[in-house]
């Protein structure tokens, strides 16, 4: 099976690159994939008609066409969108992605996972492979953490484990968020093991992953 999956940036890119094999199996052995990384998640355009320009990198500015394109393409098993659900109702923004696959036609075999709040949740989902990354973070506030909670997750994190917390990143400003979600992904992905991963949000990604891919349909 071959799947391409988009992400809506380049740390959720690093992560997926890293805990693939782990979810799969080696790639190529049987089943292949590519990573798609965007430039930030944007909105659903109105109608499903895709206007803005593509050279942003939009994901769900993008997504009708992509889904359309891909439902025309021969080779391609299944497409995975991963994103986060900011401060969106889960449920709610779900049915509003699967409307966007449902309405092409054709359309490709689609998957959509949604990290809660922020895909930083999957790290906190993996309490040791986080502690393995950064072994002085502040347990306290890490403890705080109610897993898969809508609490402003990535700052959460930032004051856990870096020195000046979210308030330095902020104040910093572009790129440095970007910057230092993307050196999470980096250090704590090597140490995560998708079966003890206690997110709710990733192991609906493990376990549908691992479905698509065994009985090659959603």
């Amino acid at each position: 099976m071959h799947i391409e999956i988009l992400v809506e940036d380049s740390s959720g890119e690093k992560l997926l690159d890293i805990l693939l094999p782990r979810l799969l199996g080696t790639k190529g052995n049987p089943h292949t994939w590519r990573l798609h990384a965007y430039k930030g998640i944007g909105r659903i355009p109105g109608g499903l008609v895709t206007k803005s320009d593509p050279a942003k990198r939009m994901l769900l500015d993008q997504l009708p066409k992509l889904l359309r394109g891909y439902g025309n393409t021969p080779g391609i098993d299944a497409v995975v969108v991963v994103v986060d659900s900011d401060k969106r109702d889960c449920a709610t923004f779900l049915a509003e992605l699967q409307a966007v696959a449902d309405a092409c036609d054709p359309g490709p075999n689609t998957l959509f996972r949604i990290a809660i709040e922020e895909i930083e949740a999957w790290y906190f989902g993996d309490h040791e492979a986080l502690m393995e990354a950064y072994p002085k973070a502040r347990r306290e506030v890490l403890e705080k953490y109610v897993q898969d909670s809508v609490c402003d997750t990535w700052e959460l994190l930032a004051d856990a484990i870096r020195p000046g917390g979210s308030l330095a990143i902020k104040k910093a400003g572009w790129p440095l968020p970007g910057q230092v979600k993307h050196e999470w992904a980096q250090k704590i992905a090597p140490f995560m093991e998708p079966e003890r991963n206690v997110s709710p949000s990733f192991g609906k990604l493990r376990d549908g992953l691992r479905e698509l891919c065994s009985s090659g349909k959603l």
